[in-house]
């Protein structure tokens, strides 16, 4: 299966499955995860990058645990709407998984500004100092990256007359 468009994406999904969204970092892997209505994301762990294979097999354990049925992946997009080097590094990512699990439904989601969104929050909202943002910034965007997707998915799924 090829990394799929958001709609081929949320036909995919069978009903009452969680998804998973991730945040790769240059450091980390933010990972986040829905319920299993495709309502809400909540964010779930950091991966500490290591070698691609030691880092798939902890998402795939996180996946297994939760059930979870696809990955939403975050796409660092440009302000002008132009990919960079981070998006082809996160494109790797969803090929790169694919051939691990040539089945896994695998859709990109743009991500620009979630990571100052999340900031902004946690400081705004928050008062978290820099060092407890370093630990939770990049699950919170995967968090943030999946609830668009999951919003989006929702519109789809209503159009197409498909509701939890």
């Amino acid at each position: 299966m090829p990394v799929l468009d958001i709609a081929e994406f949320a036909a995919a999904l069978p009903d009452y499955k969680p998804i998973v969204g991730l945040d790769p970092g240059e450091k980390t892997i933010g990972v986040a995860v829905s319920d299993v209505t495709l309502t809400v994301a909540s964010p779930l762990a950091l991966i500490k990058k290591g070698k691609f294979s030691d880092d798939a097999r902890t998402l795939f354990q996180l996946m297994d645990s939760r059930k979870a049925v696809g990955i939403v992946i975050g796409l660092p997009m440009n302000m002008d709407g132009s990919e960079g080097v981070r998006c082809q590094s996160n494109r790797a990512l969803g090929r790169n998984l694919l051939r691990l699990n040539p089945d896994l439904p695998i859709t990109f989601w743009d991500e620009r500004l979630s990571t100052a969104a999340v900031t902004r929050v946690l400081v705004d909202e928050h008062d978290v100092n820099r060092k407890r943002r370093g630990e939770v910034v990049d699950k919170m965007a995967a968090g943030w990256i999946l609830q668009g997707a999951l919003e989006r998915i929702r519109g789809i799924n209503e159009a197409a007359g498909k509701g939890f």
